[in-house]
């Protein structure tokens, strides 16, 4: 049976994207392993941020022809895991989406390490300049072996 985790932001522009595409490149190889993302303030159809796929292509990691979307219904039935940036995401998620609670998780959580005063939301890079976005990617990419592993010992 396949695995289809879904990362969660608000844009869907960068750190969901930029989850998505560190997913993906960790995953390379595996068949049983779909990988998206989504915002739940998102327009449909936008591309990923500038930054965002500047520093994907510094990390070798690729989206191909990315396009953002908002989350839905329809995305949630068919994702097996979702993990949310931050808590307000995941209480959006959680409020709006009730019936699929259980698939919902925090990012960070899976990296090892909370942020200051053990915060553990993944801070927004927008606006923020490229060392913001290649901070949010090393966090987002110490969490992937961990997301893969639990992804994997769940059925």
């Amino acid at each position: 049976m396949s695995k289809h985790v879904l990362f969660v932001c608000t844009g869907n522009t960068c750190r969901s994207p930029m989850a998505e595409g560190l997913l993906r490149k960790a995953a390379a190889g595996r068949n049983d392993l779909l990988v998206g993302s989504a915002g739940v303030a998102a327009s449909k159809g936008s591309f990923a941020s500038r930054e965002t796929m500047a520093v994907l292509r510094k990390l070798g990691a690729d989206l191909g022809d990315f396009r953002s979307q908002p989350v839905t219904a329809q995305l949630l039935d068919q994702a097996t895991h979702v993990f949310a940036m931050t808590q307000n995401h995941l209480a959006h998620l959680e409020a709006r989406f009730p019936g699929h609670a259980e698939k919902f998780y925090l990012a960070r959580e899976f990296s090892g390490s909370l942020g200051p005063g053990g915060d553990p939301d993944i801070p927004d890079p927008i606006g923020m300049g490229m060392a913001a976005y290649e901070e949010v990617a090393k966090i987002l990419e110490a969490a992937m072996p961990r997301i893969i592993a639990y992804v994997d010992s769940v059925e």
